[in-house]
C-alpha cells in the first residue's frame, strides 16, 4: 500500500508539473502562430481590396497598343508635311 501512495506522490509532484510545463511549451508557440496568422489574414484581405482594379490593366494594355499604332501613323503623316 505504501508503494501506491509513493506512486501517487511522485505522480503529483513530478509527472503532472512536467506535463504542464511541456504542454505550456507547445501551447504558447501555437497561440503566437495563431496571432501571426490572424495578422496575415487581415493584411491579406486589405491587400486584396487594393487589387480589385488589376483586371482593368488588361484593357488598358490593349488600348495603349491601339493608341500606339495610331500615334505612329499620325507621326509618319506629320513627317511628310515637315
Amino acid at each position: 500500500m505504501w508503494l501506491w501512495w509513493l506512486a501517487n506522490v511522485v505522480g503529483l509532484l513530478i509527472v503532472i508539473p512536467l506535463v504542464i510545463v511541456l504542454a505550456n511549451r507547445v501551447v504558447r508557440p501555437a497561440l503566437e502562430i495563431q496571432a501571426y496568422s490572424d495578422d496575415i489574414l487581415e493584411n491579406g484581405l486589405a491587400l486584396s481590396e487594393d487589387l480589385v482594379p488589376v483586371p482593368a490593366l488588361a484593357q488598358t494594355d490593349e488600348l495603349v497598343g491601339e493608341i500606339t499604332g495610331e500615334a505612329v501613323r499620325y507621326l509618319s503623316g506629320v513627317r511628310r508635311l515637315v
